[in-house]
């Protein structure tokens, strides 16, 4: 049986460079290069929608129940906005998560970066609504979110690093382009009951 799926909102790298040769020469600077077909920026992780209301429920002690909780996380979800695609650039490859996971640093335009507040801003919203106190404190604790630091690295993760110390390669300067904003896992939405 597959694991639940994690529902992030992200937004699809649509082209790097000059083509496929641009992506594949990043081969030599990283390990288990990715394909490119699933590359993408992500803009806000909720994790898996279960343990998140799970989540919600355990810090407000049952005060708002876990289906409450995943009802309206659901309805949240399908109601938030959408960005446009856009073209970005990228001339920096980044250690993260702990030295698992290299990625592309994305310079993205301040209106990506303004969307991607909007969406922490709306977090906190529906947060407020599901009667959790101490949001912040919420958002860097909770397993499902799975956010460690308050800092967001605009990213593309390509594959894993050669070495797990934390460096940064600089490279050709690469033109990126995405496509709009989606809800990954947009599937796993739809066997949520909505109370009317």
């Amino acid at each position: 049986m597959l694991p639940p799926p994690r529902v992030t909102i992200e937004v699809p790298l649509l082209s790097l460079g000059d083509g496929p040769a641009a992506f594949e020469a990043l081969g030599s600077y990283v390990d288990a290069l990715r394909r490119p077909r699933g590359l993408h920026m992500t803009l806000l992780h909720v994790g898996i929608l279960e343990d998140f209301a799970a989540d919600v429920a355990a810090w407000t002690k049952g005060f708002t129940s876990k289906d409450s909780a995943l009802e309206r996380t659901a309805s949240w979800l399908r109601g938030l906005p959408v960005l446009e695609g856009f073209t970005a650039s990228a001339q920096r490859l980044l250690v993260l998560g702990g030295g698992r996971v290299s990625g592309l640093e994305v310079e993205a335009p301040q209106a990506v970066r303004d969307f991607q507040l909007s969406l922490v801003v709306a977090l906190h919203g529906l947060l407020d609504d599901l009667a959790v106190d101490n949001i912040d404190d919420f958002i860097l604790s909770s397993p499902a979110l799975g956010y460690r630091s308050p800092h967001w690295v605009p990213h593309v993760a390509v594959g894993r690093p050669k070495t797990r110390r934390e460096r940064t390669i600089v490279i050709e300067p690469l033109a990126l382009e995405f496509g709009a904003s989606r809800i990954r896992n947009e599937w796993a939405l739809d066997g949520v009951e909505l109370t009317p």
